[in-house]
């Protein structure tokens, strides 16, 4: 059974570090030795397990079926010895954390040194990416929701709220003068999303001193681009007015090198942003580390303005 355990414990080690290698460098073995691990492994079970190149490996589909019991048990494993040491308290091990790019580059990479220097038993994997990612299927950890949630089946830690905010580079609003009504937005060159449209209906309060009516206003403009970082490159070169979330803006507009417009009729309503996590009894202690300390850093939220 030792050996049995040994076999999955490096075959999962492998995948995780996507190589044979940087297994190794892990478990304190040779390269050699980890790869005998998994043979052996692969053997007594009768089946392939990974598909070997020269470049890269690749789960077999019995290996994706037997990666994904494994890791639990390992997992488990690893959080029972833990405790029995100890160290129930100390975060170790590979985090996998994925969050949408806009996060991850203006939210996460200016605090993640300082979440490492923290927990220096930690190794971080962030997958940014603003495609729904699926947490029991690709392993992750932790993920950064933003919206509503619509599966209850793990826990959620709310970090914030966001929304989305219009503006221009001073470099673009001296040129082609500042928008003081969302109908002036039919004069000037906005920066729209080519692949998804329902972007380019920017929604306004108008009407009466109580602001019930909510006008829609589909706006163009000569560049169009899906990707909201692009949209935000080209806006701080004075190209147009861009639509985008707060929290990607927030630094920019504290510089002064974007500027706020329209925020009087603003029809945005605040979305919650939340950290999601499996829920299970042996919760790896680098999980509420790490969430904690996304809460710690994000009171109030960075992005306020």
């Amino acid at each position: 059974m030792i050996d049995h355990v040994s076999e999955m414990a490096a075959f999962v080690r492998v995948v995780d570090s996507r190589g044979f290698s940087a297994a190794a460098g892990s478990l304190g073995l040779s390269p050699s030795a980890v790869s005998k691990l998994v043979t052996r492994l692969e053997t007594r079970l009768g089946v392939r397990l990974l598909q070997r190149t020269t470049r890269a490996l690749h789960l077999t589909a019995e290996g994706e079926v037997f990666y994904e019991a494994a890791r639990r048990i390992v997992g488990d494993i690893e959080t029972i010895e833990s405790q029995i040491a100890g160290h129930r308290d100390t975060p170790h091990g590979l985090l996998k954390v994925t969050a949408s790019l806009a996060f991850a580059t203006h939210q996460l990479a200016p605090v993640i040194l300082e979440f490492m220097a923290r927990h220096p038993q930690v190794q971080l994997e962030l997958q940014s990416t603003d495609r729904v990612v699926d947490m029991v299927e690709e392993g992750i950890d932790v993920a950064i929701r933003i919206g509503r949630l619509a599966d209850t089946s793990f826990m959620a830690r709310k970090i914030g709220e966001d929304k989305r905010l219009i503006c221009a580079a001073p470099s673009y609003l001296a040129r082609h003068g500042t928008p003081r009504r969302p109908e002036d937005l039919a004069r000037h060159n906005c920066i729209v999303s080519r692949e998804r449209p329902y972007l380019n209906r920017w929604q306004f309060r108008v009407g009466d001193t109580k602001g019930n009516e909510i006008r829609e206003i589909e706006v163009t403009g000569r560049v169009a681009i899906s990707e909201g970082e692009m949209q935000m490159q080209l806006a701080l070169q004075g190209i147009g007015i861009v639509r985008l979330t707060r929290l990607t803006m927030a630094q920019a507009i504290r510089e002064g090198t974007l500027v706020p417009l329209l925020a009087e009729f603003s029809a945005d309503e605040p979305v919650p942003i939340h950290a999601v996590y499996p829920h299970r009894r042996h919760l790896a202690p680098k999980v509420p580390a790490f969430v904690n300390f996304l809460i710690e850093k994000f009171t109030p939220p960075p992005w306020e303005i």
